[in-house]
């Protein structure tokens, strides 16, 4: 495997919960609880790309790294190659895991489940999923579904990604928005044009596959807490008590 990076992207900017990074769980800013997840999965060094100068020095008391990165990245998909280009000149780096800043909870077998997809050198970026059991999700636009066909057991290459409902016998997928990258696929996928598709269901990751990048996604026994609202705050809060 090539030499990895994990780079945990983190703005300030958040309608429903403003100054998310630096929300308080149990004493420490969610981006730092973020940052030990990275941590603890020892799959590369790990660093924050942000665009705040109070989340870099709340990752720095604590221990990590941070590097920091323009405030107008449309993406966090364009923060980490900033921020990916700024830490390794030198192009050592092979692939890019991206674990996206409000996932305090984030299992570190997920990041190694995703970042093992790309062993298989016709992956240009890999990705998670989990099976839908709340019928609810089903029909629920903010729940992204992913499509695939079979690859190996526990394993897809993503056809699509969607907002709509979930039609016909399942199993269905719900998208977990970690990513692993190549490099080189990380490089092409920023210089592209946004894309129809992606335009108009709101995903990125059209972006890739309309421009005929291969995608695959593994599955996992469950979706992380995304903390988005004071609501999910508080559940990571009881969620890392115990």
């Amino acid at each position: 495997m090539h030499k990895t990076l994990v780079l945990i992207p983190a703005r300030m900017a958040s309608t429903r919960l403003p100054g998310k990074p630096l929300a308080d769980i149990h004493g420490e800013p969610m981006i730092v609880h973020v940052w030990r997840r990275g941590i603890e999965a020892q799959a590369g060094d790990v660093v924050v790309a942000t665009d705040s100068e109070a989340v870099a020095a709340a990752v720095e008391k604590a221990g990590g790294r941070a590097v920091m990165t323009r405030g107008d990245h449309p993406s966090g998909s364009d923060r980490i190659f900033e921020a990916l280009e700024a830490l390794d000149p030198e192009h050592r780096v092979g692939v890019v895991v991206n674990v996206q800043g409000d996932l305090p909870t984030v299992p570190a077998a997920d990041i190694h489940a995703a970042r093992h997809l790309l062993r298989d050198e016709a992956v240009d970026i890999a990705t998670l999923a989990a099976a839908i059991r709340d019928p609810r999700e089903l029909t629920n636009p903010s729940v992204v579904k992913a499509h695939g066909r079979p690859v190996a057991p526990g394993r897809f290459r993503a056809t699509t990604f969607t907002r709509a409902d979930a039609k016909g016998a399942g199993p269905h997928y719900h998208h977990i928005g970690l990513y692993a990258y190549r490099r080189a696929a990380l490089e092409r996928f920023v210089k592209l044009p946004p894309s129809a598709n992606e335009q108009h269901e709101r995903l990125e990751q059209l972006r890739a596959l309309d421009n005929g990048m291969r995608i695959d996604f593994a599955v996992v026994g469950t979706v992380p807490l995304g903390v988005d609202t004071p609501e999910d705050l508080e559940k990571a809060r009881a969620m890392l008590a115990r």
